[in-house]
């Protein structure tokens, strides 16, 4: 068995190397698992419900929509765990590179520049440069993160330790990626990659699918349990138990959508509501303060509506803006999204 399978899995892991990697290769084990879940709820239901299939019939949108949130729900997954969560290098390489474009285009060109004042954007540019990123000066990035610090920060205090670049604030590094990610939420093992500020929209709305299917599958199984078609014990007893594991993920993700939309709401990630006391820049802000929030309003704008192709470094607010963030508000002040 041993010398058949190891010319087996080397050939294999030829044809496919991503399975050499334990962690990507546990990682799409996941991926399976949870479309083949999806798969035997769904299947199991056209299977049985003969109902559902005779609705089908005399209605068939009703299908379709159903069938169709089931495809958008996979789709989303794949497309959030496909996607960049933002890395703080891919953002270094912008500045370099658009400091570059600067620099070699005559002075008469226009070209924005990074606010102070406000959230310090970075326009990726489709400029077909191709330079090393570890041979590029890193002046100008550095020179831009610090900035976004109190006067007087030191670039060694904010310099990671693994990936040994200077972090802006809301970045952290990921031992699982081995990047550090900006504006880090969380590392999914279901999705296999970060969430973070260039995929967090697309892990909301994929919560909001999955939550929606979860519900509406709930609702046929119950609906199924509680007609009258004859049914054996056993398929009973299967229907059951997946209604059981339906209520429980629902459950769960209600709580997550939730707790997800409050963060949004109050410009928050999970790292930095879990480990607040921990990160530096946050432990002499009182707790019901949002540093990073500039209202309800604003949050959600950014949140849902920000190109994907625009990495957002927000600066630390002053002591000034704290004060402001830390004084009691008012019902106006509710109504116009400035209580956060």
């Amino acid at each position: 068995m041993g010398l058949c399978g190891g010319p087996c899995s080397e050939r294999c892991f030829h044809f496919f190397p991503c399975l050499s990697d334990p962690a990507r290769r546990s990682t799409l084990c996941l991926k399976a698992a949870l479309v083949m879940l999806h798969l035997v709820f769904v299947g199991l239901l056209f299977l049985f419900d003969r109902d559902l299939i005779e609705k089908t019939r005399e209605k068939p949108w009703y299908t379709a929509l159903y069938l169709s949130l089931v495809v958008a729900t996979l789709g989303q997954y794949f497309l959030t765990s496909g996607s960049s969560p933002g890395y703080v290098l891919d953002a270094m390489r912008a500045v370099n590179e658009r400091d570059a474009l600067i620099r070699s285009t005559p002075v008469s060109s226009k070209h924005s520049a990074p606010s102070k004042s406000g959230s310090v954007v970075i326009t990726v540019d489709a400029h077909p440069l191709r330079r090393n990123l570890l041979q590029s000066n890193t002046t100008s990035w550095t020179k831009l993160v610090l900035d976004m610090y109190p006067p007087g920060s030191s670039a060694r205090t904010w310099t990671c330790s693994y990936c040994h670049v200077v972090q802006p604030p809301r970045a952290k590094h990921c031992h699982d990626c081995d990047k550090c990610v900006l504006q880090f939420d969380h590392h999914c093992v279901w999705l296999g990659t970060c969430v973070g500020q260039g995929n967090h929209c697309r892990f909301w709305l994929y919560i909001c699918e999955e939550t929606a299917l979860c519900l509406w599958t709930g609702i046929l199984y119950i609906t199924y349990l509680k007609s009258n078609i004859p049914k054996s014990w056993w398929v009973y007893l299967i229907m059951i138990m997946l209604l059981v594991t339906l209520s429980i993920s629902l459950i769960f993700l209600l709580l997550l959508l939730l707790f997800h939309s409050y963060l949004i709401m109050t410009n928050q990630t999970t790292y930095e509501l879990v480990r607040r006391r921990r990160i530096a820049y946050l432990r002499g802000i009182p707790e019901r303060v949002y540093p990073f929030s500039k209202g309800i309003c604003s949050n959600l704008y950014k949140f849902c509506c920000a190109p994907s192709s625009i990495y957002r470094m927000e600066p630390l607010p002053t002591a000034q803006e704290l004060e402001e963030k830390s004084k009691p508000y008012t019902c106006l002040d509710v109504l116009s999204c400035r209580c956060c």
